[in-house]
């Protein structure tokens, strides 16, 4: 009951807040590679084990001050249903900066008639504090606004969510970056101040009487202020075998055209973006290993040499017991 009264106050508190926010952590395909806590705030502590996940994202290994990305969460459960989480992470794209820090306070309901039934409704708030930064110690072009200094910002932003569990089906929602932003680091009122983005996620895992499972979902993302659109059509394949379990699938990204707003009112039209996510892993004993690589192939490309990403984790703590069912993300 305790839990109960923390959990309410705390989503009141933050939904009321006013502090500043930007779209902070972007979403790839880190999902795919087990660490859905890491855009599902509802996820956090919803594994049968507690879980590590660290992540290195590397963009176009031929193009310097190419994009770059490191992420750390940590998630586990607190008592039988409330679950508690932490994503650090840093952001490196040319002179722009941003490193942050997430806590996350998860809910989870069990409506199973058994022990073995998974049946689990579970909600979830993330809040915190990202740091931008931009480096002009290189800037040679004269502007007034370029003082040749580092220069910094700092935002709070929130993200809300909730996850549904039924034997080997699933669904995910998500409001993300849900307050809005004065963007005063660029000088520019081109930037939209609502950054909020909406997800929702599906999948079922397919089983048989052998060592093999077949994990079909899609990811469908809305930007609210641009109604730009995303959907990932994903096809993740499990093997058992003698030391642990093999997986690995492939995803294909499309983006349907948005419209990008001067502060002018002037429209203009945002490029349409494809990408081809094949992807691999591994489970042994508590570690996990997984690497996707990334090929865009939409019109206008900076390169072609890809996107790769490494992610390792490890899980954690006495297992709360296995389901009747093989949902690899809680069991």
């Amino acid at each position: 009951m305790a839990a109960k009264i923390i959990f309410i106050i705390l989503f009141g508190f933050l939904l009321n807040s006013s502090a500043k926010a930007q779209e902070v952590i972007p979403i790839y395909s880190d999902y795919l590679t087990d660490n859905l806590f890491l855009i599902h705030p509802s996820m956090a502590g919803a594994a049968n084990r507690n879980q590590i996940r660290l992540t290195a994202r590397q963009q176009w290994f031929d193009v310097e001050n190419a994009p770059s990305l490191q992420t750390l969460a940590v998630n586990g459960r607190v008592g039988d249903k409330l679950g508690v989480g932490g994503i650090v992470f840093n952001d490196q794209n040319g002179n722009f900066s941003k490193i942050g820090a997430y806590g996350t306070v998860a809910y989870h309901l069990l409506f199973s008639r058994s022990e073995l039934d998974l049946n689990q409704l579970s909600f979830g708030i993330s809040a915190g504090i990202i740091q931008h930064r931009l480096d002009q110690s290189g800037f040679t072009e004269f502007d007034p606004f370029v003082t040749g200094n580092n220069i910094s910002d700092v935002f709070a932003n929130m993200d809300v969510g909730m996850s549904y569990y039924y034997l080997d089906f699933y669904a995910h929602l998500a409001a993300k970056n849900i307050i809005s932003v004065n963007r005063e680091l660029f000088y520019s009122d081109a930037v939209p101040s609502n950054q909020r983005k909406y997800l929702f996620s599906t999948g079922y895992v397919f089983t048989n009487d052998s060592d093999w499972s077949y994990e079909p979902s899609t990811l469908f993302q809305l930007r609210e202020v641009t109604n730009e659109m995303n959907i990932d059509l994903n096809m993740k394949v499990y093997r058992n075998v003698n030391f642990g379990q093999l997986w690995g699938g492939i995803s294909y990204r499309n983006s349907f055209e948005g419209a990008e707003y001067t502060s002018e009112g002037e429209e203009i039209k945002s490029q349409q973006l494809r990408y081809i996510t094949p992807f691999v892993g591994l489970d042994y004993n508590n570690f996990m290993f997984g690497y996707t690589f990334s090929y865009q192939f939409n019109s206008v490309v900076l390169s072609n040499n890809g996107f790769h990403q490494i992610t390792i984790g490890y899980d954690f703590g006495k297992s709360r017991g296995r389901w009747n069912c093989k949902c690899p993300a809680v069991n």
